[in-house]
């Protein structure tokens, strides 16, 4: 039941840094390997905030400073290195995302050198409960439980609001979006702050289950997050999730079996090898004709 939990938990932050990876793409068309260092970001704005003796009331400050922070962040790459190339070859922005994701790293380390620095977010304060036999962290339940929501809230937005079914419209088609009157380039922007917040939650939970921030933060827990978004189906939302909490639980449990916990990174791309050579589009992922 620990484990299980556990995974989950885990399974819910990959979902939300997921689910940057695959709005943009969905939307924008383009592969934002830039994401995962905006979480390194919202880890240091939460690090500056609480410090290392915070508690939880501090981490509730700290989180609104991150989601501040990373959505300035975001749509400020949006606009500055992405938006120049909306017409460029997805080579050439691929190669930009990296060297974003670069730049933040450098620009990280110049202020904070490359040492990690431990973080309280008063996780510890919370303690744990005894359920059926197991002993679960409260702060785990707690992140399950906000994941959970944070998910439900936004596939609601996106399929219930008139912004959402806008998302959707230039999903499918940016032209005739364009033509109908949606203001294409405010939509983009508005996906990438929304990915953006999305990654300031994950920075906060992630650093409730790993207590320690440094320049290379995002770059494991991106690729693992891209990973998921991959299995699930990039350019799905329901697909992002049930990748993130798919990949969060097979880690967990891997790496609570001794004989598989030096192979636990190695079974996660391999499972993504084998579903995408069964299944292309992922698990949920839907093929899309291409005109002529």
């Amino acid at each position: 039941m620990e484990t299980l939990i556990n995974g989950l938990s885990l399974g819910g932050i990959y979902a939300l840094i997921a689910l940057g990876y695959t709005m943009v793409y969905g939307i924008a068309k383009m592969l934002n390997f830039a994401h995962g260092d905006i979480i390194m970001a919202g880890a240091y704005a939460i690090l500056l905030v609480v410090g290392m003796t915070g508690n939880l009331l501090l981490s509730v400050v700290a989180l609104i400073a991150a989601i501040a922070f990373c959505v300035l962040l975001g749509v400020t790459t949006e606009r500055l290195a992405y938006r120049p190339l909306r017409g460029a070859s997805p080579l050439a922005v691929l190669i930009t995302a990296i060297g974003v994701s670069y730049l933040l790293q450098s620009i990280a380390q110049l202020f904070f050198t490359s040492e990690g620095q431990p973080v309280s977010t008063g996780a510890a304060q919370l303690g744990s409960v005894t359920f059926l036999g197991a002993n679960l962290k409260l702060s785990s339940l707690i992140t399950l439980g906000l994941c959970v929501m944070i998910m439900t809230a936004l596939t609601l937005f996106v399929d219930k609001t008139r912004v959402g079914r806008a998302m959707l419209a230039v999903s499918e088609d940016r032209g005739a979006a364009s033509l109908m009157g949606i203001n294409t380039n405010l939509i983009i922007t508005l996906t990438f702050a929304i990915g953006s917040a999305l990654a300031a939650f994950a920075s906060l939970f992630y650093l409730m289950q790993f207590p320690v921030v440094s320049p290379t933060l995002g770059s494991m827990p991106g690729i693992k997050a891209f990973t998921a978004a991959v299995i699930g189906g990039i350019g799905s939302i329901p697909g992002a999730m049930v990748g993130g909490v798919l990949l969060g639980v097979i880690e967990c449990v891997c790496q609570s079996i001794p004989a598989l916990s030096p192979y636990t990174i190695a079974i996660e791309f391999g499972l993504l090898i084998i579903i995408l050579l069964v299944r292309p589009v992922g698990l949920l992922g839907k093929k899309r004709r291409e005109k002529v």
